[in-house]
């Protein structure tokens, strides 16, 4: 499983803040907290004081590891500090304001209004928050040939590989360039022949320094994740009335359905700047006529399918399970081509600008089997992935040949897919687990197939992010 883990710094500055200081301004100093759960919260970092100042610039930046996977909760605390003392009891509060780590890093920038408490703003104050990936992207490619080499084998030639080193730290690292061409000298031979001059010569033919994007300079670069959801409307998940039924709504509104659409939804909507959300329906009788629909608009405006926000599609579920037939069958094919051509017009732009990607909600294997293979495979080709997640206890077997983990998928013609774009798991598995987990596996693999789909493109950021910043002692990759 992949994970796209990277260390983000985050840079902090403020406007107006209100002064607490009599006959002076206010010494704001940025505290950065967590959420980890249970309503808890904890310490990642301090940025230093900045002395009678109400729109401070704070140079100290503020680290932490980024997780695409997972919905990161941020807050952002500001403070007069007029004592020594760590403790921030004693210390006025000038404002705070929380939002996503997802949220900073896709709007490369943002800015949020200071509140002292919910519903009461800290006057005119605001904070600014940038973030910047801490790596370096370069990435070193040679192409290196040896000749004339020693015979050192008795039987044979010799299998000869090459190793390059360079010394730091006082340690000996893997390095990653030399001279164009050199002889390889063996410091023996060469004391004890006079007519010795080497032992065959090493020929570096190509070395290039070439920047290798990762999924942040993406997402920083202004590229959108479109989010579209399908949902399974299928007579196997039987009477919405019933307790027994997958699409029951239990008091508290919610079901399975529900619950995996929020944790997905949760992490995906932060890296889309309208929030609109294209909604279907599948396997379904509709009306007025009753026909059945693999394509149907939640909220059953054909022409304007985008719903408000994640909450947005699930009143368009609760109000749509009530007005329609479930019937079937199980056909995945309409939907994937229906976001497949939003894809393929994003593609001939020729730009990293869109990347889309289409969570299916079913509870039964797929009825088109061989339909849905054909859309996948053209799928592959465009900027797409594909999330499918089993509800209830049916045989998904069909759904893990879809995912192909073990090899491309293939058509029944024998076309190949260009990359694996399908990530499929049952709910099952995260019944008793929190909330986050269902979508910390489900998406793991989306950084890797946007990245991947770009680079082979090749495609830089729609906007180029600004110059990465760089750990201490940090070399390009071999």
């Amino acid at each position: 499983m992949a994970h796209c883990v990277t260390l983000v710094q985050l840079s902090v500055s403020c406007d107006h803040l209100i002064d607490k200081d009599i006959g002076s301004k206010s010494d704001p100093l940025c505290v950065l907290l967590q959420d980890v759960g249970g309503g808890n919260w904890t310490e990642l970092g301090r940025t230093e004081r900045v002395r009678n100042c109400s729109s401070p610039e704070f140079s100290k930046t503020l680290q932490l590891e980024y997780h695409f996977e997972t919905v990161q909760k941020l807050r952002f605390g500001i403070y007069d500090i007029d004592n020594k003392t760590p403790e921030l009891g004693d210390d006025d509060f000038l404002g705070g304001a929380e939002c996503s780590l997802g949220q900073i890093v896709s709007s490369r920038m943002l800015t949020l209004p200071l509140m002292l408490k919910p519903g009461k703003p800290a006057g005119r104050g605001t904070i600014t928050v940038s973030a910047q990936e801490l790596k370096d992207n370069r990435v070193v490619t040679m192409e290196v040939e040896a000749r004339n080499l020693d015979k050192k084998d008795f039987l044979g030639k010799s299998d000869p590989f090459l190793e390059f080193f360079r010394q730091g730290d006082g340690k000996w690292h893997l390095a990653y360039r030399s001279e164009a061409e050199f002889e390889c000298i063996h410091p023996e031979k060469q004391q004890k022949k006079k007519s010795y001059k080497n032992s065959g010569t090493i020929c570096v033919k190509i070395c290039q320094v070439e920047t290798e994007h990762s999924f942040l300079d993406y997402v920083m670069g202004g590229c959108q994740i479109n989010f579209t959801v399908g949902v399974d409307f299928t007579g196997s998940n039987g009477d919405p009335s019933s307790p027994d039924s997958l699409h029951y709504l239990s008091p508290t509104g919610v079901n399975e359905y529900l619950t995996a659409l929020w944790s997905v939804g949760s992490v995906v909507q932060d890296y889309d700047s309208d929030k609109l959300f294209p909604a279907f329906g599948f396997g379904a009788q509709v009306p007025p006529d009753w026909q059945v629909s693999h394509e149907f608009a939640l909220n059953f405006n054909p022409s304007n399918p985008f719903c408000a926000g994640i909450q947005g599609i699930v009143d368009a579920y609760r109000q749509a399970l009530p007005q329609v037939r479930l019937y079937g069958p199980t056909n995945f094919a309409p939907i994937i081509n229906h976001v497949a051509r939003f894809a393929a017009q994003a593609a001939n732009q020729r730009n990293a600008s869109q990347y889309f990607v289409l969570l299916l909600l079913t509870d039964g294997a797929v009825t088109d089997v061989e339909a849905t293979r054909e859309a996948v495979v053209r799928a592959s080709y465009l900027p797409m992935s594909v999330i499918i997640v089993g509800v209830g206890c049916a045989d998904f077997e069909a759904m893990e040949q879809l995912d192909a983990d073990g090899g491309p998928l293939h058509t029944r013609s024998g076309e190949a897919a260009a990359r694996d774009i399908v990530q499929f798991v049952p709910y099952r598995r995260f019944q008793n687990a929190p909330r986050e987990a269902l979508a910390q596996t489900v998406l793991a693999e989306v950084p890797t197939q946007l990245v991947s789909y770009f680079r082979a493109q090749g495609w830089a950021p729609f906007k180029p992010p600004p110059p990465a910043a760089k750990g201490p002692a940090q070399a390009p990759q071999a």
